[in-house]
């Protein structure tokens, strides 16, 4: 398929805005996109548009030099606060403003950004507000199916980007993170310097969420058979999964529940094993480069697993068992009175997934005792 060659016809020193609001698995499935435009034009210079909350996940990001507010809370009210955004977004004279989200907010936040071309996919709403229409990245690839970190890839194939192997999705930790994990680890009963697990038992729906005692006993097994601290994590309002967790295994648990997710991703840099359901930490430590085992259930791995694909060569396993319903919108089971794709998943699979990564080589550094992968330059 031809490309438009909006980004070859870009001056040097071109500002460009990219919209991406929102979430953890979609921001870090962003990042080798970027690293792909920035490897090939290092002048173009990336501002990218993001919640608040997630700006964490591209703090000390190199290809990435400014992070951008959409406006979405203030003294005034949420729209005074959005038209000062945009007001902000429209004094840094854009000259290509390309909408990696949909939805009603980044279709308003790219008409008011004033870049002199405007770029969207073809499916979403309103196509009308945009000069360039990117394609399905299906027809851009010349495949069927296509992974999230390859579909925000192919806009800038599309839009002029050389085309080649898509890179690995990468997080940085900060120096800040890496004091604070450094004291909480200590907190938590654990030795700078020791071996642990970060098992991550909570998930968005129920058709993605592992039994809790599955959990509990897989963590009994890392620490009895394995000799891995356990640390279990949670993120705001989830914290009755973990105490679901802490009595199906009868004794107080190692719980980590009000990290910042730069925070979470120190924890996760020095970790020697993640374990977790199909989730937004599954993708941080992915792109941690951490030995990853992820549980799915209604989902598509090929679709939404973590990024590079796991594959005999990758610190990654995705463990899942196939039905004839799988993948489906994932909100409620609709084939069965309870969502067998992800209760059916045996302890014992998950099991041997760990120990084909645990097999494979020593422990990393970590980063509260010096240097992790994703350390910030």
């Amino acid at each position: 398929m031809n490309e438009s060659g909006v980004l070859p016809s870009l001056p040097p020193q071109a500002r460009l805005l990219l919209i991406r609001l929102r979430s953890i698995g979609d921001i870090v499935l962003m990042t080798p996109a970027l690293r792909l435009l920035k490897e090939w034009r290092p002048d173009l210079r990336v501002s990218v548009i993001i919640e608040s909350r997630f700006k964490e996940l591209l703090l000390g990001n190199p290809d990435v030099e400014e992070l951008l507010d959409p406006g979405e809370d203030g003294g005034l009210g949420k729209l005074l606060a959005r038209l000062r955004g945009a007001r902000e977004i429209r004094s840094r004279r854009f000259e290509l403003c390309v909408n990696l989200h949909g939805g009603p907010t980044s279709l308003w936040l790219t008409r008011l950004s004033g870049a002199r071309v405007k770029a969207g996919f073809g499916h979403f709403r309103s196509p009308g507000a945009y000069d360039v229409l990117i394609p399905d990245a299906r027809k851009i690839l010349g495949v069927e199916t296509v992974h999230t970190a390859e579909h925000l890839a192919s806009a800038f194939f599309y839009l002029g980007t050389p085309r080649q192997e898509i890179p690995g999705a990468r997080l940085f930790v900060s120096l800040q993170d890496k004091e604070w994990w450094k004291h909480e680890r200590l907190i938590l009963g654990l030795d700078v310097g020791a071996d642990y697990a970060v098992v991550h038992p909570t998930a968005l729906y129920a058709t993605k969420q592992w039994a809790p005692e599955k959990f509990a006993e897989l963590g009994d097994w890392l620490e009895r058979e394995r000799g891995l601290r356990v640390v279990y994590s949670s993120g705001p309002g989830e914290s009755a999964v973990l105490d679901a967790v802490e009595r199906s295994a009868g004794r107080k648990l190692r719980r980590l529940e009000r990290a910042s997710l730069g925070q979470f991703a120190a924890v996760l840099a020095g970790a020697r094993l993640f374990i977790g359901n199909d989730s937004g930490p599954a993708h941080m430590a992915a792109a941690l480069a951490r030995p990853s085992v992820i549980i799915f259930g209604s989902s598509s791995s090929k679709i939404w697993g973590p990024w590079p694909r796991p594959s005999s060569e990758s610190p990654t396993r995705v463990v899942q068992n196939y039905y004839d319903c799988n993948p489906c919108p994932g909100d409620r089971c609709y084939r069965y009175e309870r969502p067998e794709c992800i209760l059916s998943v045996k302890v014992e699979q998950v099991q041997v997934a760990a120990e084909s990564l645990l097999a494979a080589g020593p422990r990393v550094e970590d980063p509260a005792s010096g240097t992790a992968p994703g350390d910030s330059p």
